[in-house]
């Protein structure tokens, strides 16, 4: 897939591409001033762009929703051929028990014996988090584990 990068002056960079099922193209622009706008446009006629301003808690929202699933799916193919082995991803909201503590406290891989091998964090990807690292709110958690223990893990960590 191409993805156009384009130059605009005084404003940032756009940059952008086409959707295979629909006339239109997606894409952002990354401000100077540091914000992030969501554009949608008609192939071939850039004037009829729609124009989304993006908040930072918005953009880093979409970015971890768009890169979750991504992560997941490479995952779930890497671990298609080990029966038993599954991936989830667990969004850690701001309702959680966990939200501002660190890994360690859910003892997750004792209670459940699943692993959180990646945390989603502001479009980023944080790999294999030691005890130590602290959870924030509207992070995305990688499990890797039998079903049953992604079921548990999930429950712990929602509602503890």
């Amino acid at each position: 897939m191409n993805v156009d990068v384009t130059a605009l002056p005084g404003v940032g960079v756009r940059k952008d591409f086409s959707l295979s099922k629909v006339d239109r193209r997606l894409g952002v622009i990354d401000r100077r001033d540091g914000g992030t706008d969501l554009i949608f446009t008609a192939v071939g006629n850039p004037d009829t762009s729609e124009q989304v301003p993006l908040s930072d808690a918005e953009a880093r929202t979409l970015a971890g929703l768009l890169g979750a699933p991504q992560l997941v799916a490479k995952l779930r193919a890497e671990h298609r051929e080990i029966d038993g082995v599954s991936t989830r991803s667990i969004l850690i909201g701001h309702r959680s028990p966990f939200a501002g503590r660190p890994l360690g406290d859910t003892r997750l891989r004792t209670r459940t014996r699943a692993s959180i091998v990646a945390v989603l964090r502001d479009g980023g990807v944080l790999p294999s988090p030691g005890p130590e690292f602290v959870f924030e709110a509207m992070d995305t958690v990688v499990v890797v584990g039998t079903l049953d223990g992604l079921e548990v893990a999930a429950t712990i960590l929602t509602d503890g």
